[in-house]
């Protein structure tokens, strides 16, 4: 296995600015943010990628000797009005991985709240069928990370019909492979080792974060949490700050065949706020999981 990270936390520095620093860190991959301008997550630029876009990415990771491990563009592939655009632009980073050499193309599956969960699942399958089979012509496979994104239905319901195994294994059956996040089934109340062994062969990438459980949010608000614009009860951190039992995982990812990437998601509101923070919050990362990843 490989350590790295995924490039959207540091959106103000450039591509080459980041792989110069993930290298002095002892980092080995990036998960590089592919979302369209003005977006500031476009380290690659995807929705303009010609020639010579494709050989400015080329050279960073060929003179750093960093692995591409994905192209990351997580948006709502089911929004009920921007769905098209969005699977356009999912399209866009699968021609630019496929020309770099890129394994995998990271999303969601997202959702319409305005829809039950069953009609959403229909509404998936035809939605996806296409894409997985544009990406397969393409040597590439997409990769849904299991963020339940309750920030995009109105009251907090899941907005990513990815988040739980039984959902997985709906996902299998259309082509699509698992970016395994341990940190969202936390929050779920699921146990991330247990959940994940069965699927190990499912899962082509790796993203980690970590949870911590806030007792006294919990008690106030319960499971659902809160009903006004409130923090709920867990929040997300950098590996080691959290709930995680990460030798548990990385023993599971490796006893069941993974080989690949595991990618520091840094969603960590204490190490945020600027680069250098950011950076120290990824030095954390690193700290904890580089002898588990190298074995």
């Amino acid at each position: 296995m490989k350590l790295g990270f995924l490039t959207a936390c540091l959106p103000d520095n450039d591509l080459a600015e980041i792989a110069r620093w993930a290298v002095e860190q002892g980092f080995e991959a990036l998960e590089v943010a592919g979302w369209p301008s003005p977006d500031p997550r476009n380290h690659i630029r995807v929705d303009r990628f010609d020639e010579a876009e494709c050989d400015r990415v080329g050279r960073i990771f060929a003179e750093t000797g960093l692995t591409l491990s994905s192209i990351a563009y997580y948006e709502n592939n089911l929004h009920p009005h921007q769905g098209d655009q969005v699977n356009a632009h999912l399209r866009r980073c699968v021609d630019a991985a496929a020309a770099l050499g890129c394994p995998t193309v990271g999303t969601f599956v997202g959702r319409d709240p305005g829809l039950p969960v069953r009609d959403n699942l229909e509404r998936a399958a035809g939605v996806f069928k296409p894409l997985v089979a544009y990406a397969e012509d393409h040597g590439v496979e997409l990769v849904i990370e299991n963020c339940p994104m309750k920030s995009w239905h109105p009251d907090g319901y899941p907005g990513n019909l990815a988040y739980s195994p039984e959902l997985w294994e709906w996902m299998f059956a259309l082509g699509l492979k698992l970016n395994y996040d341990p940190s969202h089934l936390i929050a779920l109340g699921i146990d991330p080792v247990s959940a994940a062994m069965p699927y190990i062969s499912e899962i082509s990438h790796v993203q980690a974060k970590d949870t911590e459980i806030l007792p006294a949010k919990i008690n106030r608000f319960g499971f659902y949490g809160p009903i006004s614009g409130e923090k709920g009860w867990y929040r997300f951190r950098v590996p080691g700050l959290g709930q995680i039992a990460w030798q548990q995982v990385i023993d599971a990812l490796r006893d069941g065949g993974y080989d690949g990437v595991v990618s520091v998601e840094h969603e960590d509101p204490v190490w945020s706020g600027d680069p250098e923070k950011v950076r120290t919050g990824l030095g954390i990362a690193y700290g904890t999981l580089r002898h588990l990843v190298r074995g």
